[in-house]
């Protein structure tokens, strides 16, 4: 590139001279190599701008595709951990009850109050029809009661077999991720979320609200405001999964109220 524009300048320099200082009115051809040498320099500026925008491109799908694969690993291995713990937990349960029966010291039901609550959360584990997706929400789950978010969730993904467990992943985790992240900046009687996905007609859709902060209904661009709102790769890598499927993501932002939508058709 630095050559094909010294070349134009060279070219044209020798132009304006031979025509100002040498009186050469004859310079058609050095004026002809100009326009030229500088359209040519200027093809390949934008042949090389090109070139290093695609190349920024894919350097960014490849950290996009290696930070999901790093999060369906570990859904993997938390849904191994998840499998090994349920197992025990109806046979724990029922033997508090026995030592509970049995034993009647205060200190003894003190003790089996706390395992009891300890062991709480697993009665109300989410069944969703799929391994990941429900790994997801118990994880999410205990995260925003950590933060004194109210969750909650409705969801049956029986039949939706084709989405791939990497794309739940991304759909899902990302999704929650955003809603309690945007809760954090709330006071604490405000922060909710609430999560629906299954199947209506021949659609599967995905509904995620929370309640967010007043200045994102201001903003100027509503599709910079949004993509402001989900940071990061988050929002690009979900409508990469709903797009994948020919579906489509849409957002919204009213009234306080920010809402993820999701359709994608079942084949």
């Amino acid at each position: 590139m630095s050559v094909g524009f010294l070349l134009a300048f060279s070219v044209s320099f020798a132009s304006a001279y031979g025509y100002l200082n040498l009186q050469q009115e004859d310079t058609l051809i050095l004026d002809l190599a100009t326009s030229v040498l500088g359209v040519y320099f200027i093809m390949q500026f934008l042949y090389t701008k090109n070139v290093s925008f695609l190349r920024e491109q894919e350097q960014k799908d490849k950290m996009q595709i290696a930070q999901l694969n790093r999060q369906f690993d570990y859904y993997q291995e938390k849904l191994r951990d998840e499998e090994k713990v349920r197992a025990i937990y109806h046979d724990m349960k029922n033997h508090l009850l026995v030592l509970e029966g049995k034993l009647k010291l205060p200190e003894t039901t003190a003790m089996i109050e706390k395992l009891q609550s300890q062991i709480a959360m697993y009665e109300d584990y989410v069944h969703t029809g799929n391994d990941i997706l429900d790994i997801i929400l118990k994880e999410k789950s205990e995260l925003a009661r950590e933060k004194k978010i109210a969750l909650s969730v409705t969801a049956d993904l029986i039949g939706m077999e084709f989405i791939e467990p990497l794309d739940i992943s991304t759909i899902f985790g990302n999704g929650l991720d955003n809603a309690i992240e945007a809760s954090e900046k709330l006071p604490d009687e405000q922060r909710a979320i609430l999560v629906k996905a299954g199947r209506v007609h021949n659609f599967f859709f995905v509904l995620i609200e929370n309640n967010c902060l007043q200045e994102c209904e201001n903003t100027k661009s509503p599709a910079a405001g949004q993509d402001d709102f989900l940071h990061g790769f988050g929002i690009s890598n979900m409508k990469k999964a709903a797009g994948k499927y020919d579906g489509q993501l849409t957002t919204n932002c009213k009234n306080g109220r920010f809402t993820l939508k999701i359709l994608i058709p079942i084949p």
